[in-house]
């Protein structure tokens, strides 16, 4: 290991053993970390229903990812601009959370709005080019027969606004999506200025447990059966 890895590898693990320990539940948490990012947004929402494939033509839904947390994002591989910058940013907070244990509870999810273009290979290409590691990441595009536009509606449930221009550029916001590991939809990283160590550290509540719902009396009475 290089020094600049190691140096890397202990302020990652740093930054995880810096998360509020005391916290004993999300809300705690993030009382403690809104101060520290500001273009940190959180929810606590149902994830947007879905149904789409992956490289191999599996077909995914949210329920598939239920125990894991989930870093998703929507890119187009012809963006010259902001999705290869916020891809790279992914990749960089990939790579301290695989220096971690967390690396097999967390999972990286790339979904195409270009889905006539970014073709299974060209999309299997798209990450590592910009420094995702397959390990733990995984893209998605429209199920066979699905319409084009139907990853771009699933953007917009996620809360983002498309305008496609004469040249066909898709104009459009840069926000990452994080969904813990009992299916919610926990929070929103705004832009592109977030510090990738906050998200470390939220990532890292979330795998800890920190989102965990009490169950409802409906869920006790099944419980019982």
């Amino acid at each position: 290991m290089t020094n600049l890895n190691r140096r890397a590898a202990l302020a990652t693990l740093g930054a995880v053993a810096a998360a509020p320990a005391y916290a004993h539940s999300l809300q705690e948490f993030e009382d403690e970390f809104y101060p520290k990012e500001p273009f940190f947004q959180a929810l606590d929402n149902p994830t947007p229903d879905f149904t789409l494939a992956d490289a191999k033509g599996a077909v995914v839904h949210p329920a598939d990812f239920l125990g894991k947390v989930v870093v998703l994002h929507f890119i187009y591989s012809r963006c010259t601009d902001v999705c290869p910058l916020h891809a790279e940013k992914l990749a960089q907070v990939q790579g301290m959370i695989n220096q971690t244990p967390m690396k097999d509870m967390v999972r990286f999810v790339s979904i195409t709005t270009d889905p006539g273009h970014d073709t299974a290979e060209v999309l299997t290409a798209y990450g590592p080019q910009h420094g995702f590691d397959p390990v733990n990441w995984q893209f998605l595009t429209t199920a066979p027969g699905q319409p084009e536009g139907k990853t771009r509606e699933l953007a917009q449930a996620f809360g983002h606004t498309f305008t496609v221009v004469a040249d066909g550029t898709i104009t459009h916001g840069v926000i990452t999506h994080i969904i813990g590991k009992y299916g919610r939809w926990q929070g929103n990283f705004h832009g592109l200025e977030f510090a990738p160590v906050n998200m470390l550290m939220f990532l890292n509540a979330l795998t800890n447990d920190y989102d965990k719902r009490r169950p409802g009396m409906w869920d006790r009475f099944w419980g019982w059966l």
